[in-house]
């Protein structure tokens, strides 16, 4: 679903464009939806030279049945079931991890020496995150998006990939430009 920004989503949408303003960006890849769209725009004003691109291959997990209900209506308690359930008709996790999969060497090809800002949703920066680190999807793969770490809105993540296509963690879900 599109959704939109609460009036906590639009303070973070500032406060992470504030944060980035002085960072040196060359080009941004932003989820289509809204929500996504609406806080690469407010990072935008700080860069409005930088090309940016709205694409449905770094949308949110597409959820089937499930889309525009609420978590009480499915009888999802906590992160676990909306984990380890699955929609009927949606996207699993596994298509999401393969759907990341495609995106990133995509554009580390393209954007070789450059400095990429992606815009995009918990789940499928789950996905990215697990590319980027080499993290192979297994069996076990939804298990371990409940033992890992959850990605903060908002947050930043810094990789640096080289030619070799070697990624170094620079900085992980940090998230201290919410004050």
């Amino acid at each position: 679903m599109p959704g939109h920004l609460s009036p906590l989503g639009i303070k973070q949408a500032k406060q992470i464009a504030e944060r980035l303003k002085d960072v040196k960006i060359d080009y941004i890849y932003s989820s289509d939806l809204k929500r996504a769209k609406d806080t690469a725009l407010e990072i935008l004003k700080y860069h409005p030279n930088i090309p940016i691109e709205f694409t449905s291959e770094i949308r949110q997990r597409y959820l089937g049945e499930w889309e525009g209900k609420t978590k009480a209506v499915l009888g999802i308690l906590n992160d676990a079931d909306s984990i380890m359930k699955s929609p009927k008709d949606g996207e699993s996790f596994k298509d999401l991890y393969l759907r990341a999969g495609k995106f990133i060497p995509k554009i580390v090809d393209k954007h070789k020496g450059q400095t990429i800002l992606l815009v995009c949703h918990n789940y499928i920066a789950q996905a990215l995150l697990s590319i980027i680190k080499n993290i192979e999807y297994t069996d076990d793969y939804q298990k371990y998006l409940l033992s890992s770490e959850k990605i903060s809105n908002t947050s930043i993540n810094i990789f640096e990939i080289d030619e070799n296509k070697i990624c170094k963690v620079e900085i992980y879900n940090c998230t201290k430009h919410l004050v």
